[in-house]
């Protein structure tokens, strides 16, 4: 005879298999919620890895807008113009597609893990593109002391081009050194690696289309 809380109580063991924790549990709950009465005295209580994900969750919902709000101001600090922090903050979700992507093609479900892996994905996104801007200012500047009578059309766009052209080098070698650090772990196997697999899937999907962000996206949105 088992008790918790001075109350007896009997444990059903589930197993899950095919979809994620928390969407199971709210279907079993409404489930158990409509066809079954209990008698006065009686309670049901979800236990197990469930608390554990409503607790992380929790964490989780004042996390990620702090990491957003910190993100913001060391970007101000750096450029200290909104334009700048706009431009990035505003095509920073472009670069989580591909993360999502990759969720989808692992037929990976949202998790702590996941949430994990698209912080660090937005912290590297977010690097990447501060390196493009501060190309691009030096570029538009060095065009300026050029034309101090001021710059046409034509002449911005060439700043642009020369500019986003200087960090196609560095932005490949970055991506290509995270993909490839990233991948042993992504298809490794052993104690851990479903937790690890499910922090680097958003990272390797998101390097890809962080690509296209930072040397397409972030110069066209600058010459607009």
């Amino acid at each position: 005879i088992k008790s918790e809380n001075a109350r007896p109580n009997g444990w059903t063991f589930v197993d899950i298999e095919g979809r994620d924790l928390g969407s199971y549990v709210v279907d079993a709950q409404k489930h158990v919620a409509e066809n079954i009465e209990l008698p006065p005295g009686y309670s049901i209580n979800w236990s197990g890895q469930y608390e554990y994900l409503l607790r992380a969750q929790e964490r989780l919902t004042y996390v990620v807008p702090l990491t957003l709000a910190i993100i913001v101001i060391l970007l101000y600090l750096n450029f200290r113009r909104f334009a700048e922090v706009a431009i990035i903050m505003g095509t920073l979700p472009l670069a989580l597609i591909g993360g999502i992507w990759m969720l989808y093609l692992n037929q990976f479900n949202f998790s702590v893990a996941v949430g994990v892996g698209f912080i660090a994905l937005a912290g590297v996104a977010v690097e990447i593109g501060v390196i493009m801007l501060v190309y691009l200012n030096q570029a538009f500047k060095a065009k300026q002391a050029e034309k101090p009578d001021g710059l046409e059309l034509a002449d911005l766009r060439e700043a642009v081009i020369e500019g986003a052209g200087m960090r196609v080098r560095p932005v490949m070698m970055t991506v290509a050194a995270i993909i490839a650090g990233l991948l042993p772990i992504m298809y490794g196997t052993g104690t851990g690696s479903e937790i690890m697999q499910r922090i680097a899937a958003p990272m390797v999907g998101g390097m890809v289309s962080a690509v296209v962000l930072t040397l397409v996206l972030v110069p066209a949105v600058y010459f607009l």
